[in-house]
């Protein structure tokens, strides 16, 4: 890659464990060592088993257990977990889960200010971001802000040995989209971009060994480290056309969220490609081919993900207004971005054909 030695890069403070059995084993240390000693447990429904498992090793620093966390993250979620954790005195939250639970997690730390510890069981990366992100009124909202950034991170890939492999699947690939923005983001930096090549090689790499062996704990773990560091990178710069397309998709049709990622990928770094030269240099080395928008989109069918929008039920009657939403939004993208290129972005990936 051409080095560019104009830039500018701010580490975010943050601690990280990481080990197979470290969600019970050293999450009530974390808890200690931020001095908190009543802490609410976030989780979603699918995960409350696992997060019951944390809240009993906290033992009596747990305050109680809010197992509401729903994709996207609804206000109403929010408001009514900011009623259940300032009732129950809760001086800090544990968010175990995916990207569901971590967001809620992050709205009560923004509306409360209280310290959050994360214990993710997917590769979404939210947990090394101070992005935050709501859905009111059919529309979804992010922002950054400090506060929502996790003080503490706990990485146990047996946490993640459960995760189905259509989930393992596009919850990887979700974390491979934050990488491949990072390296052609505005504010990227040389040591973001070395991040990002080493996120997509290792999570390229292990996703296959997943899907034919889904209890492989090293491969767990090599993909949970590539969710780390594909995190980071999204924490680091500021999200362009696919994050963009993925949010209105999301927020407003209600597709969810891992395997949107996932389509639209491909189609939104082949619109990209001619303004991003050293992106698809770095890409070509991690992923180890020629045309990366097409070995992405190689990679999730040969791991049966979701190829296109259809089958998530968009309706190509949709497409334009998606178009105009996306178009409307001020944000920067290394290629201009008008509601006619995003609605052939768009129209590419409703019908799932090669990039």
């Amino acid at each position: 890659m051409t080095f560019t030695g104009d830039f500018t890069y701010e580490s975010r403070p943050g601690r990280v464990v990481f080990r197979p059995g470290a969600a019970v084993t050293a999450t009530p240390g974390e808890v200690e060592t931020l001095g908190l000693r009543r802490v609410l447990v976030v989780c979603g429904s699918r995960g409350e088993s696992v997060a019951r498992t944390v809240a009993d090793a906290l033992g009596d620093s747990c305050a109680g257990l809010h197992a509401e966390a729903r994709m996207h993250v609804p206000v109403e979620d929010a408001d009514r977990a900011v009623a259940v954790a300032r009732a129950a005195g809760a001086d800090g939250v544990v968010a175990v889960g995916g990207g569901s639970s971590i967001g809620l997690g992050k709205a009560i730390a923004l509306r409360t200010g209280l310290p959050l510890i994360a214990v993710p069981s997917t590769y979404s990366g939210s947990e090394m971001t101070p992005v935050w992100g709501l859905t009111e009124g059919g529309a979804k909202r992010t922002g950054r802000d400090p506060r929502v950034q996790p003080r503490s991170v706990v990485y146990d890939p047996e946490l993640t040995l459960s995760l189905p492999v259509p989930l393992t699947v596009t919850s990887g690939v979700n974390a491979l989209a934050h990488a491949v923005e990072a390296l052609y983001a505005p504010d990227t930096s040389p040591l973001i971009a070395l991040m990002a090549q080493e996120g997509v090689r290792a999570m390229a790499q292990a996703l296959p060994s997943l899907a034919a062996n889904p209890g492989d704990l090293d491969a767990r773990g090599r993909a949970l480290y590539g969710a780390w560091l594909c995190g980071t990178c999204l924490g680091a710069t500021t999200m362009g056309l696919h994050h963009k397309l993925c949010h209105v998709l999301g927020g407003t049709f209600g597709l969810p969220h891992a395997e949107t990622h996932t389509i639209v990928l491909p189609y939104a770094l082949a619109y990209n490609a001619p303004a991003v030269p050293d992106a698809l240099t770095a890409l070509r080395r991690a992923l180890d081919a020629d045309d990366p928008p097409s070995a992405l989109w190689d990679l999730a069918g040969r791991l049966g993900a979701p190829r296109s929008l259809a089958e998530l039920g968009l309706k190509e009657a949709d497409l334009a207004e998606a178009a105009v939403q996306v178009a409307g939004q001020p944000y920067a993208n290394p290629r201009p971005v008008t509601a006619d290129g995003v609605r052939a972005v768009l129209e590419a990936a409703h019908q799932g054909r090669r990039p």
